[in-house]
């Protein structure tokens, strides 16, 4: 294992510079602002530009996070998918508030959201598994996500037995196990990178059905 002397680490630093958040070019609506951002991380030509950190909390309240990939926006929702067995539906069933967070380097930008989870009707689901490649179809079936699993090949085996099931069949049902969910956000905080350390940091909080907007401190 490799010791990284603290002083090392403190030479690891840049400076942020590409641009500003100006209260008064910024929209009401922070889903508006964020759309805007993503479009530009996308057109930017960055590597995984929908990846977002996912956090949930289980019982104990002990948070866990992963990356999962965000698929749609619509309205006032926020959407990804997953298996419903995994250990982030089980925390998401027990407790349905999240965090999600995106993180655009490239741009010197990052995004903070919280709020609720919940799963989507199956008939959105239906609607976005029969878009996916007939590769990860067949995977969603071959996966018992999150659980233990003696080795690779106890999946590849599995990969395997239902690739032969599924080819030539015309088509992969979803099955009842996976599916989407969609995060309502209650805040969102925008965090646009500043030289010396003085980065621009905007929170939107959602109080009813409208939104009021805040600086922070950097």
């Amino acid at each position: 294992m490799t010791d990284w002397n603290h002083r090392e680490l403190e030479r690891v630093r840049r400076e942020y510079e590409l641009d500003k958040l100006d209260e008064a070019r910024l929209p009401e609506d922070p889903l508006l602002l964020f759309v805007f951002w993503l479009d530009e991380a996308v057109r930017s030509d960055l590597p995984d530009p929908t990846a977002m950190t996912l956090s949930t909390v289980d019982e104990s309240g002990v948070p866990s996070s992963r990356i999962v990939l965000l698929k749609t926006i619509e309205k006032d929702r926020l959407i990804f998918f997953s298996n419903y067995r995994s250990r982030k539906a089980r925390e998401i069933q027990k407790r349905p508030e999240v965090a999600a967070h995106f993180f655009w380097p490239l741009l010197e930008r990052q995004v903070r959201i919280s709020g609720q989870a919940e799963k989507l009707d199956p008939a959105e689901s239906d609607l976005y598994f029969r878009t996916r490649p007939f590769e990860s179809k067949v995977a969603a079936w071959a996966s018992p996500q999150s659980e233990v699993v003696p080795d690779r090949e106890f999946l590849e085996k599995a990969y395997g037995m239902y690739l032969e099931k599924f080819t030539g069949s015309g088509d992969v049902p979803r099955p009842e196990y996976w599916g989407g969910y969609c995060i309502r956000p209650v805040r969102m905080e925008f965090w646009q990178g500043g030289r010396f350390r003085m980065h621009d940091r905007i929170e939107y909080s959602l109080k009813g059905q409208r939104w009021s907007r805040f600086r922070l401190a950097p």
